[in-house]
């Protein structure tokens, strides 16, 4: 059986894959968390979060790192009502977008750098051709950068392709 640490990495936006941009009517209300914290209190966005997309993140097997500007936030307003538990959080450096070559998402590299050379998939709404270019060429490992259609969120076939990645790569 593949441990957990073997397995490899989903790094996870917020805004998009997991708070659509799209309307929120037919989508389930998380549950609010015991004592809301000051910063999530009153965010409308966040009852745009469909509280079982946690467990199925989770029967995925994989090591979950908040890829997300939320930061440390995601922890304390996002994770609780997915169900999620306390997740590593990528820092960003504080370059300037100067330093990133055109066409080249800005999380790119910090998220090549943070994976090591280990295998991971990046779950996000602005993924493009370029990534996938960049990271084929700079990452030893196998990857799967997978865009999430941003007005829908994660939903069922995002769900099958991550898992059939995971199945091909023998971490399944």
């Amino acid at each position: 059986m593949t441990s957990t640490v073997d397995r490899p990495i989903l790094f996870l936006d917020v805004d998009g894959p997991l708070i659509p941009f799209g309307s929120s009517e037919g989508r389930l209300r998380a549950a609010v968390p015991d004592s809301p914290t000051s910063f999530d209190h009153g965010n409308p966005l966040l009852d745009r979060l469909d509280p079982g997309v946690g467990p199925r993140l989770l029967t995925l097997g994989c090591p979950l790192v908040w890829a997300t500007t939320w930061l440390e936030d995601a922890n304390e307003a996002v994770a609780p009502r997915l169900g999620l538990p306390t997740l590593p959080v990528v820092e960003w450096p504080d370059s300037g977008a100067d330093d990133v070559p055109r066409g080249l998402h800005w999380k790119t590299r910090p998220l090549v750098e943070w994976s090591d050379g280990r295998p991971f998939i990046w779950v996000d709404d602005e993924i493009g051709a370029t990534d996938r270019v960049w990271v084929a060429a700079q990452h030893p490992g196998a990857s799967l950068l997978h865009r999430v259609d941003p007005t829908k969120g994660l939903v069922d076939a995002d769900f099958s392709a991550l898992a059939a990645w995971l199945d091909a790569v023998g971490a399944g």
